[in-house]
């Protein structure tokens, strides 16, 4: 088991960029895949962005060319650099581990028109 703690959401306008953070309680190393979700309002559970132990990211359509995953496994960190946000990006944010079956407590992402 691995505890994760997302951080560094916020409000911010549309057109502007937030980073989210995911910090692990240990190493990450050893797990293969490291993925971030959100939820909306009244919505299902997406998957956003994930990347492999390697550093081999994928995207969902709705956030290709606006969204960056990347992880240091040094730092037991995964990030989510969001640029253009839109409002219909306004969601928690999560970040999970499938393979660990760890979920992050999710960090609240607002983007006002």
């Amino acid at each position: 088991q691995v505890q994760l703690t997302e951080s560094g959401g916020g409000l911010v306008q549309a057109g502007g960029s937030l980073r989210l953070s995911c910090a692990a309680s240990r190493s990450i190393a050893s797990i293969a895949l490291m993925n971030w979700y959100r939820q909306a309002p009244g919505k299902q559970r997406e998957r956003v962005a994930e990347i492999t132990s390697a550093g081999s990211p994928n995207y969902a359509d709705s956030v290709k060319g606006r969204f960056t995953i990347s992880r240091d496994n040094a730092k037991n960190t995964v990030w989510l650099q969001m640029n253009d946000l839109k409002p219909e990006d306004t969601a928690v944010y999560y970040c999970h581990a499938p393979l660990a079956g760890s979920w992050g407590q999710g960090t609240q992402v607002t983007v006002s028109s």
